[in-house]
Order: C-alpha cells, then sequence, then structure tokens
C-alpha cells in the first residue's frame, strides 16, 4: 500500500515503514538504543531524503523510548539523577546542533556529512563494542560460565570536582563527566538523527563504569527528552520534519519496544553487546558502501542553448 509523504514529497510502502519502526522499537526495548542510528539509514534506504529521514526519525525515538523506559521503570533499574544530568548536558548540546545542521543545510553539505558521521561513529563504536564483548565472553568461559570481577578504574575523568553521589548506579563521580557525554549524544542527535545510544551506552558502562542493568533505562530517559527538544528544532528551524512518516514509525516502534524490554530481560550483558556491536558495524558498512559505489542512476544538469 503506496503512502504519499508531503514533506519528503516521495511515495512509500506503508507497511515498510511500520516494520522500520518495529524492528528499531525492538532494539530500543533491547538495547536502551533510542534506534536512530539503524532507522535513519534505512530510511536512506527507503528513498526518503536524508535531511527528512534526520529530522522525522527523532519522533520516532521519542515514542520508543517512552514504551521502552516505562518497562525499566516498573522494573527500577532507571538512574533519574544520572539521567538528569545527562539530560542537562543533551539540551545544551541538541541547540548547538541544529545551527550546525541548519547552516550546512544552507550551503548544501548536509546529506554528505550525515553519511560520513554515520560511517566514522559507527565504525569506531562498533568495533570497539565488538572487541570488548568478545574477550569478556571468553573471559567468562574460562572462570567456568560465571562472569569476570571487574576492577574499577580510575582515569583522570575521575578527579575531576563538582562530584555527585548516583546511588541506584553505585558511583560518586565529577557531575562535569555526565555532563559532556550528554553534550556529544545531543549534538550528534541534531546532526544525525539519531537518540544517541549507540554512544551512550558503550560510554555509560565503560567510562561512567554504570552497572548495565542500570545503562538501558537510564539511556533511554535521556533519550526521550533530549531528542524531543531536537525535533522541535528541526520542525522550527529546519522545516523537515514529516509527520505523516512520524506517526507510521512511532505505530511500529511502540509495539516494537515493548517486545524488544522483554527480550532483553532473558539475555547476558555480554550477549546483548555483541549483537549490537554487529548491528552497529553492518549498518556502517553498508552506508560506507554507498558512499564509494558507483550509483545505479546517474542524473545530470541540462542547459538549454540558445
Amino acid at each position: 500500500m503506496q503512502i504519499y509523504l508531503p514533506i519528503a514529497e516521495v511515495s512509500v510502502n506503508a507497511f515498510l515503514l511500520l516494520g522500520i519502526g518495529g524492528i528499531v522499537g525492538v532494539l530500543s526495548g533491547m538495547f536502551g538504543v533510542g534506534g536512530g542510528f539503524l532507522i535513519t539509514p534505512l530510511l536512506f534506504f527507503a528513498g526518503i531524503p536524508p535531511v527528512v529521514a534526520v529530522a522525522t526519525s527523532a519522533n520516532q525515538i521519542v515514542a520508543s523510548s517512552i514504551s521502552g523506559v516505562i518497562t525499566h521503570f516498573q522494573r527500577r533499574t532507571v538512574d533519574l539523577r544520572m539521567g538528569l544530568v545527562l539530560l542537562a548536558g543533551g539540551l545544551v548540546g541538541a541547540a548547538l546542533g541544529v545551527q550546525v545542521f541548519t547552516a550546512l543545510q544552507r550551503i548544501g553539505q548536509v546529506d554528505l556529512l550525515v553519511r560520513l558521521c554515520y560511517v566514522l561513529f559507527l565504525g569506531v563504536i562498533g568495533a570497539m563494542m565488538f572487541v570488548e564483548s568478545l574477550n569478556a565472553i571468553r573471559a567468562a568461559k574460562r572462570a567456568g560460565g560465571r562472569p569476570p570481577v571487574k576492577r574499577r578504574q580510575h582515569y583522570w575523568v575521575h578527579g575531576l570536582p563538582l562530584k555527585m553521589r548516583f546511588r541506584v548506579s553505585g558511583l560518586y563521580i565529577s557531575a562535569l563527566l555526565p555532563l559532556m557525554v550528554g553534550a556529544l549524544v545531543g549534538v550528534l542527535s541534531a546532526i544525525m538523527g539519531v537518540g544517541g545510544g549507540f554512544i551512550m551506552v558503550p560510554a555509560m558502562i565503560y567510562l561512567l563504569g554504570m552497572p548495565t542493568k542500570v545503562v538501558v533505562g537510564t539511556s533511554l530517559f535521556q533519550i526521550i527528552f533530549v531528542t524531543a527538544f531536537t525535533t522541535l528544532m528541526h520542525a522550527t528551524s529546519t522545516h523537515s520534519v514529516d509527520m505523516v512518516l512520524a506517526l507510521l514509525l512511532i505505530f511500529g516502534g511502540v509495539i516494537g519496544a515493548q517486545l524488544g524490554a522483554r527480550v532483553g530481560v532473558w539475555m547476558k550483558a555480554e550477549q546483548l553487546r555483541i549483537l549490537l556491536a554487529i548491528l552497529v558495524l553492518a549498518v556502517c558498512a553498508k552506508v560506507g558502501l554507498e558512499l564509494v559505489l558507483h550509483p545505479g542512476e546517474l542524473y545530470s544538469v541540462a542547459i538549454p542553448l540558445g
């Protein structure tokens, strides 16, 4: 069933868009990511212009994240204090990112920037997560199936001032660190149309030292507000939010998020991380190939003579 998208100015199969939203919703519930790292490239592949895909995908991320975080609130695996500090940084970063996005849109370079950002960030983050997850699984096998005891690592960032106690996460660290992480994710949310979970989740685990069971719910909590703010900024500045597209993605995403949250409970933390790493690397490879392969259709602009 074809449906016309007024802002994107293309006709797309409605069931395809519902399926994309559902798949991303499942990932949101399982991994604590908004799913933008996957939904935006999938919209590219479906023929949606990158500017519209980036601005509109944030709507679906908001809906699927709300659906997933409700389940985590019920399990008490959301660190509200940490989420609010991350959110403060995220809002500042999102405002900055939208300004950069708008400036690049004016000079016609935004499509290239979005794709290059995907290849760079997805490649680096995916490779790091994959290697770390493999090492964790091997160490667990050597320990007789029990996960190895992790020793708390201390880096220069742990000596920063303005320390806060985050009781749910069991941490006593500087508030500047989660503020910086949140700001980076906010910038990426605006430029790439992502919730930033594919960077937020590894940063919360490896940099902040949060327990994996708390990371997923806390990440989703922060993603809700940053992507909602990003959507509002795009709607008022770039005017590229397609509500018909957003509603179809939201409907599939909300259902998928509930399913993903339930599936994620039955999987080990190392298994979740390695699956997420594989997905990130697969999307990176697909976007990267599209940048270097010869296009199937070539377009040219003819200048009439006379």
